[in-house]
């Protein structure tokens, strides 16, 4: 799809591991420019590094995208940099503490909510700014598959997740006379370092988190980096507001 990408500017944020990282070095690898957002800037550099050792470009920028002054700095950074902006993955997200709805410490909700809900707000807030004024752009921001349903003892990042899909088919109507389209993927468990951190490197867990799958596997993070690049190329130019369940069949049992 590089006829897609060549000279586009694209922002991924959490871009530092995991989806993240390996979506930004897609968009690199179909020719686009990459601005990498992260708040760790050690894993934000290793991916620029790496797309630059690639014959790649791109440039990292730390940023708390729960915080409107980075989210604010990031877009001006990107178009400072290289001119505007085209394509963006709203990415950033974190696990939540585990614990039913009246044992969830409220700062431990604030913070899921923030980074996980508000933070996509935030950057569409001034990613569209800038789109508009690129005349167009794609946008795909980073649900889940319990953004449809319900998943005890994970309260805050359910309530996130369904909120994004708002979010996006909200942003999807109102922008899509200016030529810039919304969406969002809503995988399942993506086999990253998140995932690690979850389940504490519990071979037992991660089985049965597993076995829980029709296609009784963990989703690959390429396999997400590459329906997002596809939801921002024009090959997708029809679909606005839709929300990619990428789950082997799990909400469907």
């Amino acid at each position: 799809m590089a006829e897609y990408f060549e000279n586009k500017i694209g922002i991924v944020t959490g871009g530092g591991s995991g989806i993240g990282q390996t979506c930004a070095l897609t968009f690199a690898g179909a020719g686009a420019k990459v601005v990498v957002a992260d708040v760790q800037a050690e894993g934000g550099n290793e991916t620029v590094a790496l797309i630059n050792g690639n014959g790649g470009e791109a440039t990292f920028v730390k940023t708390d995208v729960a915080v409107a002054k980075d989210v604010e700095a990031l877009i001006s950074r990107t178009v400072a940099t290289y001119g505007g902006l085209d394509i963006a993955y709203n990415n950033a997200g974190i696990e939540p503490p585990v614990a039913k709805v009246a044992d969830i410490v409220e700062e431990d909700w604030d913070n899921v909510i923030s980074i996980n809900m508000k933070s996509i707000w935030l950057c569409m807030k001034y990613e569209i700014k800038a789109m508009l004024e690129r005349g167009g752009g794609a946008i795909v921001n980073m649900a889940s598959v319990v953004g449809f349903l319900g998943q005890p003892e994970m309260a805050s990042y359910v309530a996130g997740k369904h909120a994004v899909l708002g979010l996006t088919r909200t942003a999807a109507l109102e922008y899509v006379a200016d030529n810039i389209r919304v969406n969002a993927v809503c995988p399942a468990i993506v086999d990253t370092p998140m995932v690690e951190r979850f389940t504490k490197g519990d071979a037992e867990v991660v089985a049965a988190l597993t076995a829980q799958y029709p296609i009784k596997r963990l989703l690959d993070p390429q396999e997400v980096a590459d329906a997002v690049l596809w939801l921002c190329s024009d090959k997708a130019s029809y679909l606005n507001g839709h929300s990619l369940v990428m789950d082997g069949g799990f909400s469907i049992q």
